[in-house]
């Protein structure tokens, strides 16, 4: 307690100085503008260490004193006894006996709770210390002036006797206890808007789950939909097609040349139905979980070689040049190479319908990745807007432009091909600006990690 002004001592000789001691602290804290809770907190903390003093120890004190020289002004209450008799208090009728020690645990536990700090410095078991301290706020800073002050309101101020020390704690547990039954009905209040909270969310939790479940069966229906009906398609619109070549490769006799023409819309009309049915089959089973993985080591190079000769009667354009770049060393992944197939396909036909001159490259790109490959297929077509690039993976989305009404296409390729990218443990992306080319890009593990559920051929 070096640097702290002392303004009070009381000694702790007898039961009526233990009574004095908490009036003295319960003045001493109003004086110094402690609201009513905080007077009470601190008159009771001090009088439960100095009724401990006084059962511990003679010749007890207990001394009030002000430290304001810190940054925040702090009461200070020390209550020491260093005597060597020691004596029990009395104890109220049929009550067990407790010993000393227990009491001041008791005392100091409940000042730590009720002051900003307390502390029991260890010495002889003859010698008792205890200092608790409150910080003082709300208020001005204390000088000398007001210490003066403070000590002359504090010598006016008179000591009440025992009966009246009583009335006073009444008054105060009154206080506590109504205060006490505030809070319980405030907290009864707020328990039961918690629970009709609570009872709220249980319901939309309910409604949500109903409704995802109403969204599940729709897919599922949705899903069962397009599979059959896209069965259902395939037939017809292959006899479509078997009969518009026959009819053009004039194994029926000769066509004019409007009749050509006419039969010529009829073969581009069939072949772009059957690619939107696979394309809905593809997603339908997908959606489904119906989809067959047939996992196999794959030769990136054997790859490029067969969707070279695949896709290069595709290029409509002499000016547009199909290049494969085979890789440096020979590249091997474990996928399912039919599915990449398709994604790469996907890939350079919209490349060569988008792209009226220059070339469409496809090949491996360095990611500095030993666990995964990068396909790139590059075009230096009409490129795409950054407001477009994920709309563009959106089913039956397209982006208007006067290649885009010549080159009629689904809309449904690029989110089939996230999806199966997906399902192959990758991902797919596009780099693009408008009018300057694009990326398309497949990012897939070089070793496809089935699934406990699933097999290589599954």
């Amino acid at each position: 307690m070096s640097g702290a002004t002392r303004i009070l001592q009381v000694g702790i000789d007898s039961e009526p100085d233990v009574v004095m001691v908490r009036q003295r602290a319960r003045q001493i804290s109003a004086l110094l503008g402690f609201s009513v809770q905080d007077q009470v907190r601190v008159a009771t903390a001090v009088s439960e260490v100095a009724r401990c003093a006084y059962g511990r120890l003679s010749g007890g004190r207990a001394q009030f004193a002000l430290d304001l020289q810190g940054r925040a002004q702090m009461l200070i209450v020390t209550i020491r006894a260093d005597g060597a008799a020691a004596r029990a208090l009395p104890l109220a009728a049929g009550a067990e006996a407790e010993s000393l020690a227990a009491q001041l645990d008791n005392a100091v536990i409940t000042a730590q709770r009720l002051m900003d700090g307390c502390t029991v410095r260890q010495g002889l078991e003859s010698t008792l210390h205890v200092e608790m301290c409150k910080e003082i706020t709300g208020r001005q800073r204390i000088d000398a002036a007001g210490l003066n002050r403070l000590g002359a309101q504090l010598a006016a101020s008179p000591v009440q006797n025992t009966y009246s020390e009583m009335q006073q704690q009444n008054r105060e547990l009154a206080s506590a206890l109504a205060e006490l039954r505030e809070r319980q009905d405030d907290l009864l209040a707020l328990t039961r808007e918690l629970e009709d909270t609570n009872r709220g969310v249980v319901a939309l939790y309910a409604e949500i789950e109903e409704k995802a479940e109403r969204l599940r069966k729709a897919d599922e229906m949705k899903s069962r939909f397009l599979s059959n009906t896209s069965h259902e398609l395939r037939t017809p619109l292959s006899s479509i097609r078997a009969l518009a070549k026959l009819l053009l490769d004039r194994m029926d006799g000769e066509l004019s040349v409007e009749q050509e023409r006419q039969v010529g819309f009829i073969a581009v009309a069939a072949a772009d139905l059957s690619e939107l049915v696979n394309d809905l089959l593809d997603l339908a089973k997908i959606e489904a979980g119906k989809v067959e993985m047939n996992v196999a080591p794959m030769e990136v190079a054997t790859l490029f070689s067969a969707l070279k000769g695949m896709l290069r009667p595709l290029s409509r354009s002499p000016e547009v040049e199909l290049v494969f770049v085979p890789p440096a060393e020979p590249q091997t992944v474990l996928t399912d190479e039919g599915k990449v197939a398709q994604i790469l396909r996907n890939f350079i036909s919209n490349a060569l319908k988008f792209t009226e001159a220059g070339a469409v490259t496809v090949a491996l790109r360095d990611n500095g990745e030993a666990d995964h490959v990068t396909f790139a297929v590059s075009d230096t077509g009409i490129g795409i807007s950054a407001d477009h690039l994920q709309l563009i993976f959106e089913e039956f989305s397209q982006i208007e432009h006067p290649l885009q009404r010549r080159s009629k296409g689904t809309g449904l390729g690029l989110p089939l091909c996230r999806k199966l990218a997906t399902l192959l443990g990758g991902t797919v992306d596009v780099e693009s600006v408008a009018g300057s080319g694009s990326t398309f890009i497949l990012r897939l593990p070089r070793q496809y990690q089935t699934s406990d559920s699933e097999g290589y051929g599954s």
